[in-house]
Formats: C-alpha cells, structure tokens, sequence
C-alpha cells in the first residue's frame, strides 16, 4: 500500500506532485473518496466536515480538481452490505482520511472492516490529514484529549493510547503552528514526547508530508520537519 501522510492536506506544489508520482497519473483523470468522520465527536464537527467535502477547509484537497470525487462514510459501513463500498473502495486511487479524533477514526475504521481492508488494497494510495495520518501510525499521541470527545465509559477509550499501525513509526503534526489550538506541538514538545516512543518519530509542520511505498519511508516538504530516533530499551 502507498500512504501520503500530510499535516494539512495538499498544501504545497511537493505534497501535490508526491501524490500524483504515488497515484500514477493526474488529479484530473483520477478518483478520490473522503472520509470525514473523524470530525464528529468535536462541538461543531458536522460544520468541520461538510468544510473537508465541499472544499471549503483549510487543508486542501476536495477542490483539487479530481475526475470523480465520493464520500466513504464509516459509521454507515457495518450497517451496508461489503458489495456497496469495497468493489468501490478498490476501484478508487486515493482515499483521504480528513482529520479530527484518532481515537474515533481508529475505532470506526476497525468496526467498519476498512482498517482490516487497506493493506490489501495494494493500488491504492491512502492520503491523510493530521488525525487521518496519525490513527496509522502505532501511538495516538492525542488519546488523552480525544478521551474527552466521546462519551463516559464508551469501549472506545480502552486502548485510546494506541492507533491502527499500519505504518511501523510515530507522527507529530502541525508543528510550531501558531494557532493556540496546536500550543502543544512545539517542536521542543514533540521531541519531549519522541523520548518515550520505540519507534522512529516524524515531525511534521504544515508544509510537509511523510511518503510511504513498498515499506520505503521519505519525507517531502517546503517546510520544517524533524525525525527522533526511536527509544532503545
């Protein structure tokens, strides 16, 4: 599986070649379905999606231009049957995962059978934004936070510390961003944090995109990035 995991979208002219080296031919002749779930459990989510669908958020991506362009709604998938989305999902080149709650993405994603599906989906190129590319890394550098979203008690905080891992090292985004929303992720922080993690940690601000193929990790940016090493036992 080929993944673009990216702070804040297709941000930059790198991040959009990037995708289109991973995809194998142009935005314009290619199809894309969005998920955008992981907005819900915020106050206002609905608002926050709708933005990422219509291309109206600040993370690029919808209003790229593509040649066909769906919505893969998560809650809805176990209710379906799999002969309504995954012919679909394995037809499509690249699925953007829009960002929100990696504790509530990560449990909707395996409920749902796609977090089972994607490493099967060997043509496919998965495109994250912010929580849509942490919740495949190992480690929910959020869970904390996210525990707040989601009601008391719910089964989903039970390992809410821990993602999909799909990919085999930790990501910190929006780096140094100044918005007070993203006070914690200083790079000084990410790197206090990187300490405790046994597996490389990427730091990305948001002009830059972790790129995954055939398990070969490279990073593109017109930005600022750093990798911690991981932490020995």
């Amino acid at each position: 599986m080929k993944f673009l995991l990216t702070s804040a979208g297709i941000t930059n002219p790198s991040i959009h070649a990037a995708l289109v080296d991973l995809m194998g031919k142009p935005v314009a002749e290619s199809s894309a379905l969005i998920v955008a779930a992981g907005m819900y459990p915020f106050p206002g989510g609905a608002f926050g999606a709708w933005r990422a669908i219509s291309g109206n958020a600040a993370s690029p991506f919808a209003e790229l231009g593509w040649n066909s362009l769906g919505v893969l709604e998560l809650t809805a998938l176990p209710s379906i049957q799999e002969e309504s989305w995954i012919p679909m999902l394995r037809e499509t080149d690249a699925l953007y995962v829009y960002g929100g709650n990696v504790l509530y993405l990560s449990y909707w994603m395996k409920r749902s059978g796609l977090a089972g599906l994607l490493p099967t989906l060997t043509n496919l190129t998965y495109v994250g934004c912010s929580a849509g590319s942490i919740v495949m890394t190992p480690f929910n550098c959020d869970a904390e936070f996210n525990a707040r979203f989601v009601p008391a008690g719910s089964e989903m905080v039970h390992e809410g510390d821990r993602a999909l891992g799909l990919v085999d090292f930790a990501l910190r985004v929006h780096v140094d961003n100044p918005d007070p929303m993203f006070e914690d992720s200083s790079m000084a922080n990410v790197e206090a944090w990187a300490k405790g993690i046994p597996a490389p940690t990427y730091a990305l601000d948001d002009q830059s995109a972790v790129v995954v193929r055939d398990e070969v990790v490279g990073v593109v940016s017109e930005g600022r990035w750093h990798v911690f090493p991981p932490v020995r036992p």
